[in-house]
């Protein structure tokens, strides 16, 4: 690894060093933009306390009323749709999704379309909490205000993937997530170092999140492998078996996202309503910190870790493409008997998934629960599922353009 790094500074690789300088620029420019908040807004934090998770991916942005308070999670939302459209939903998008290149640029002009059109819905639905007693004309102002930070996050997150290093979408989202780290340390400190039972607790702490860390690594590098064997091809003229891997968690951390989010959708009417009834109801049952809320919670993830698993594996194609290719898993006969094979050994390993991705996201509401702390947790192991996945990625392209640069120039040298 620290050869690698190395590599980097090396006057040969200039061009890799600046397209790592103009990622962590352009990371920069959001994390600025988080601090610019809209003029004239009063934020009642009291009523932010179900998105502690959208918070820490906009950076803290969300409960500070910022121009990025909505970060680039409408956009990802309209992936999600679109992705569901094209599963032979509707037939056009099916279409487009067959088309290859043409195909997939029309799908990211219609997903960006999409992901506008939610920022705004979102945007003018948080203004009513965020404002309060305004009127609409405030109400929209502020909804466009949040639409165009999102839309400049979308620009500046293309600029990244295209220029810098990594997948800026998902970039931002981790830099969002780090930068709350600090804020979060430092006050949980401040609250529990009065004592010496406070300090036991935040050492604790620290090592409960050093160990979900250290777990949330292993599980995103687990995976479950399906030997393939090829028509007239043995393993020993290949040289090595063939796979067909499967991660532990194939869903990320999406489920736990799109669940928050629903969750949140009833808090958000609530604030808009205003009935006390249904205000009372929300509460009661729809707060995921709290008995049937939590079940509920838990409930979602399972049901969204399926859903985009299999939305984003597709069996079916998988098990097409291996027959079309020649291809077959020992001791299952090729069609009907390997999508079956497929779907049982999926739906085996997102238990475990889903299994994991619950026990991060009520970790953190336990640690409030039976520590009684004023500071929130906004970082979750959720959060940390997020920073590490991404860092992994960035890091395996990193060294994999390394590698690529490396081999390019012995082939140079051995020409010469």
């Amino acid at each position: 690894m620290f050869a690698n790094f190395k590599q980097i500074f090396n006057s040969k690789n200039r061009d890799l060093l600046k397209r790592i300088l103009f990622t962590l620029g352009a990371l920069l420019v959001f994390k600025i933009g988080t601090a610019i908040i809209v003029p004239g807004v009063v934020v009642d934090k009291s009523k932010m306390s179900y998105l502690e998770i959208l918070d820490a991916m906009s950076g803290g942005g969300f409960q500070r009323a910022s121009i990025f308070a909505l970060g680039v999670t409408p956009y990802i939302t309209a992936q999600i749709i679109v992705q569901l459209l094209c599963a032979d939903i509707v037939p056009y998008f099916s279409e487009l999704s067959k088309q290859g290149g043409v195909g997939r640029r029309k799908l990211n002009q219609i997903t960006r379309f999409i992901g506008i059109a939610l920022a705004f819905l979102q945007g003018y639905l948080y203004s009513y909490a965020y404002i309060g007693n305004g009127t609409p004309m405030d109400y929209m102002l502020y909804s466009l205000i949040l639409t165009a930070g999102t839309a400049f996050l979308m620009w500046v997150a293309d600029e990244i993937t295209l220029k810098g290093i990594g997948n800026g979408m998902s970039l931002i989202i981790m830099a969002g997530i780090i930068s709350v780290l600090p804020g979060m340390f430092k006050n949980l400190w401040i609250e529990l170092s009065t004592s010496f039972l406070g300090i036991s607790i935040f050492v604790a702490f620290i090592l409960i999140f050093i160990a979900i860390i250290v777990g949330v690594i292993y599980v995103e590098c687990a995976e479950r492998r399906i030997p393939i064997q090829y028509a007239n091809k043995s393993t020993s003229t290949l040289g090595k078996q063939s796979y067909m891997p499967f991660k532990l968690n194939s869903a990320g951390v999406m489920p736990v996202i799109f669940a928050s989010a629903l969750l949140s959708i009833p808090q958000i009417l609530s604030s808009v309503i205003k009935n006390d009834s249904f205000t009372l109801f929300v509460q009661k049952y729809l707060t995921y910190t709290d008995g049937v809320g939590l079940i509920v919670y838990v409930v979602l993830i399972f049901a969204f870790a399926y859903l985009y698993t299999f939305m984003q594996l597709k069996p079916k194609e998988m098990s097409e493409n291996l027959n079309q290719n020649g291809g077959y898993i020992p001791g299952i006969r090729p069609g009907k008997e390997t999508l079956e094979y497929v779907k049982t050994v999926l739906k085996r390993i997102t238990i475990v998934g889903a299994l994991f991705l619950s026990v991060l996201a009520i970790l953190p509401i336990l640690f409030d629960k039976f520590t009684s702390l004023q500071t929130p947790i906004s970082i979750s192991g959720t959060g940390l599922l997020i920073v590490v996945g991404v860092a992994l990625e960035t890091y395996k392209q990193l060294e994999s353009q390394l590698v690529s640069r490396t081999y390019v120039k012995g082939r140079r040298g051995r020409r010469v």
